[in-house]
């Protein structure tokens, strides 16, 4: 038993604690974000994400390792697409803006709750002064965080990100589908930018500008804790 408390007390715990903070909140974001696309193409007549077993909360459906990792590392990703059906809307071209429109609203309103659930536990977690409580209150905000970046990037009108399919249904049809047609060699553009980081510091002036501006959220909860301590 000595042996065994000896290593224990001796493990970096900052290692898997800086690894909580990160992917735990880009798990959350992710999986509500992908979630969100396929439950408003379900709303809209369109049944393939139901069929493909993607309305779940299970992070090993929606996962991209890749974008997975990026989340962690440079807090904006991607996950696997949800597939959708745009011939099963009554109208392909609104039911694609609308469907690519729920991930980053989505993500937007877990921000938003985030940010209030951050406020509502600083002030007993930060009385609490111990680095359990400290990691508690990084991965809340780290959550509203990365879902603002999350939010932001995919609103860049770049195949195959969410902002393309909303800009391009202002096109007309013969524009739309043209454009639609090379949209797999948008990932390929889209994955190059990110190796040589171009969107790191843009991304992270916005939604540090967007977090400024929701963190009335968190004053709420903060205030509302407090009445009832």
């Amino acid at each position: 038993m000595g042996t065994v408390s000896t290593i224990w007390n001796g493990l970096d715990w900052s290692v898997l604690t800086s690894a909580l903070v990160s992917v735990v909140p880009a798990l959350i974001c992710i999986v509500l974000h992908e979630l969100s696309h396929g439950f408003a193409a379900y709303l809209l007549g369109d049944m393939t994400a139901k069929n493909a077993g993607r309305l779940t909360l299970n992070p090993i459906r929606h996962i991209d390792i890749f974008g997975l990792i990026m989340m962690a590392v440079c807090h904006f990703g991607w996950a696997k697409p949800v597939p959708v059906n745009m011939r099963n809307f009554k109208n392909p071209k609104r039911g694609m803006a609308i469907t690519a429109a729920a991930g980053p609203l989505a993500n937007v309103v877990i921000a938003c709750v985030f940010m209030f659930l951050y406020g509502l536990c600083w002030p007993k977690l930060y009385a609490a002064d111990t680095e359990i409580a400290s990691t508690l209150l990084q991965m809340l905000y780290m959550t509203a965080y990365m879902s603002l970046v999350l939010a932001i990037f995919n609103i860049i009108p770049l195949p195959p990100l969410d902002g393309s399919k909303i800009f391009f249904s202002f096109l007309s049809d013969e524009r739309y589908y043209k454009l639609m047609r090379y949209e797999r060699y948008g990932m390929i553009v889209l994955m190059a930018l990110c190796l040589l980081n171009v969107f790191n510091s843009p991304l992270s002036t916005a939604a540090g500008w967007v977090a400024d501006k929701l963190f009335i959220f968190a004053e709420w909860g903060c205030s509302l804790a407090l009445i009832f301590t």
